[in-house]
């Protein structure tokens, strides 16, 4: 029965549409596999009982021709998206025992099609980290290992747990956030698809706030077509959300198109880093190639102001995660600090010294530093004019190109140990992890990562494609083009 856990979505649609399996069937699958591969830890909270129950409903659906776009497709959802009557942890001590009262937009509009909830996924506490080993409840580890190494890798981060869950046929597809690229460089690293949908694109209500003007939902999926079906049905504009945008959504998976003939295809001088290893250049090369090979035209393009993407981003990301964990005093609801006749201020010091991790405290701290007096117009001020420059270099540069290739990641996966090293001794180097992914994020533009191949350890590779803000759908079609040849 593990078999149906190596279907696509399209192919276990099919299936249940033709009875040849129920969807308790498909469920019970998956929830084997999560059994046999607990090791991984890609998930904080399993819920295999609710899923049983929502399969066997979807089954009653499909039998009486009333199927959801998505009914019976259990999927897998990332902890920071609140789930009515299911324990939602944003992978923090200080949120370990939440119980939300409240369905995110996000996942009610999975739940509205038809899915079926395997759990909640492990991730980088409160989506903060390139790795997933800040997690409260451990690191993830990456299925993919090194030829001739049994040493543990990690998946990418902040939503590891996601993509080793898809990449390992844990389900079917998982959401994701991505703030600094926390779905695209996973989905690299795991040889999965992962896309970031325009800023506005999907609600961001109940989704735990990380960076508000950065985060944005988006998801993990075997293949291209399964991707662009799950966005659509996660897009659309939401009352509850001021950010979200009320632009039609279009049928992504419908109009996909892998005909790139006449498409212009933008290559950044700047993403040419120095000490990216050959083996990344020679996919970037090669993801060319096949597009020109297709009737597409490569365009050499500059965006001047990326070299000092990563410094914005990890201003105005601490800035406003500052700001946002701010409500996390013990007062409300998660994690109190224990203590005789402590003082207001006290138990805030307490709590929040012991509620959070390393990293979160670290950003914390800086985001806190950055707003204050005396220090506000040097650094957030000026970071929010070099961040509207960025923005404006790709504006520029999609007047002259209709999507934008590179690479996802500066290199493949890496150990557990070396990332634990890393985050010690210099942190700053782990955060150039995202140097490639961070810049889409702060114009708010779309982007897709797709499995492009392999390094010589066997570890997988991805390319990233970007394009103009709500054009995913191009993005999707470039996706499929590059997938069609991978």
């Amino acid at each position: 029965m593990t078999e149906l856990t190596k279907l696509t979505i399209r192919q276990t649609i099919s299936g249940l549409k033709e009875k040849k399996f129920s969807a308790v069937e498909v469920t019970q699958s998956y929830i084997q596999n999560i059994e046999q591969n607990r090791g991984l830890n890609a998930f904080i909270t399993e819920s295999f009982d609710l899923a049983l129950t929502q399969a066997k409903k979807s089954d009653e659906k499909i039998s009486a021709g009333i199927a959801g776009d998505l009914e019976g497709i259990p999927l897998a959802i990332k902890d920071l998206f609140c789930t009515k009557n299911l324990r939602t942890t944003a992978a923090s001590k200080m949120l370990a025992d939440f119980t939300p009262t409240y369905e995110s937009t996000v996942t009610q509009k999975l739940l509205d099609a038809g899915t079926v909830t395997l759990g909640k996924t492990n991730m980088d506490e409160f989506a903060m980290g390139s790795a997933n080993t800040n997690s409260f409840f451990g690191p993830v580890i990456n299925p993919y290992k090194r030829k001739g190494s049994d040493e543990n890798l990690v998946p990418g981060g902040s939503s590891g747990g996601s993509a080793a869950a898809v990449a390992a046929n844990l389900c079917a597809a998982a959401t994701g956030s991505d703030t600094g690229g926390s779905i695209r460089q996973p989905a690299s690293f795991t040889n999965t698809v992962g896309i970031k949908p325009t800023y506005g694109r999907c609600s961001r209500y109940g989704m735990i706030a990380f960076a508000s003007s950065l985060d944005q939902a988006g998801i993990f999926a075997k293949n291209v077509y399964d991707a662009a079906l799950l966005q659509r049905v996660i897009s659309g504009f939401d009352t509850k959300d001021s950010t979200s945008m009320n632009l039609a959504v279009p049928q992504f998976e419908k109009l996909l198109n892998s005909d790139v003939r006449g498409k212009k295809i933008g290559i950044p001088q700047e993403y040419f880093v120095a000490g990216m290893p050959e083996e990344i250049v020679q996919l970037w090369n090669r993801g060319k190639e096949i597009l020109q090979k297709r009737g597409a035209e490569i365009v050499e393009i500059s965006l001047p102001h990326t070299n000092y993407a990563a410094a914005v981003y990890y201003i105005i990301a601490s800035a406003e995660c500052s700001s946002n964990l701010a409500r996390f005093d013990g007062v409300r609801y998660g994690f109190r600090a224990e203590g005789d006749k402590l003082s207001l201020e006290e138990m805030y010091e307490k709590t929040r010294a012991q509620g959070f991790g390393d990293e979160v405290k670290r950003r914390i701290l800086t985001g806190t530093y950055v707003l204050s007096a005396g220090y506000f117009d040097a650094y957030y001020k000026k970071a929010q004019r070099v961040r509207n420059l960025i923005c404006q270099d790709f504006i520029e540069s999609f007047k002259k190109v209709d999507a934008i290739l590179a690479p996802t990641t500066p290199s493949a996966a890496f150990s557990i140990n070396e990332s634990k090293t890393l985050s010690e001794s210099d942190p700053v180097k782990m955060y150039l992890n995202d140097v490639f992914t961070i810049p889409v994020n702060l114009a708010g533009l779309p982007a897709i990562s797709v499995p492009a191949g392999f390094d010589k350890d066997g570890l997988p590779l991805g390319l990233q494609v970007i394009t103009k803000h709500f054009d995913e759908q191009t993005a999707f079609d470039v996706a499929l083009a590059l997938e069609e040849n991978s």
